[in-house]
C-alpha cells in the first residue's frame, strides 16, 4: 500500500538492473538524460504554477485589504 515510496534501495537496484539488461550500457546515458530533463520541466511548471497561485493570493488579500481600508 506504500507505493513508490516503499520501494527501498534493493528494489531501485533491481529496477536499475533490469533497465540495464533491457537497454544495455551505450543506451543508459541517453535515457538519464532524458529522464532528468523531463523532471527538470515538470519541477519547473510546478514552480511557475505555485508562484502564479501565491501571486493569486496576495492580490486577493491587497484587494481586501484596499476595501476594508476604505470603509
Amino acid at each position: 500500500m506504500g507505493g513508490i515510496a516503499s520501494i527501498g534501495v534493493p528494489g531501485l537496484i533491481i529496477i536499475l538492473v533490469i533497465v540495464l539488461i533491457i537497454f544495455g550500457p551505450k543506451k543508459l546515458p541517453e535515457i538519464g538524460g532524458a529522464v532528468g530533463k523531463t523532471f527538470s520541466e515538470f519541477k519547473r511548471s510546478t514552480k511557475g504554477l505555485m508562484d502564479d497561485d501565491e501571486d493569486e493570493k496576495e492580490t486577493k488579500e491587497a484587494k481586501e485589504t484596499k476595501k476594508t481600508d476604505s470603509l
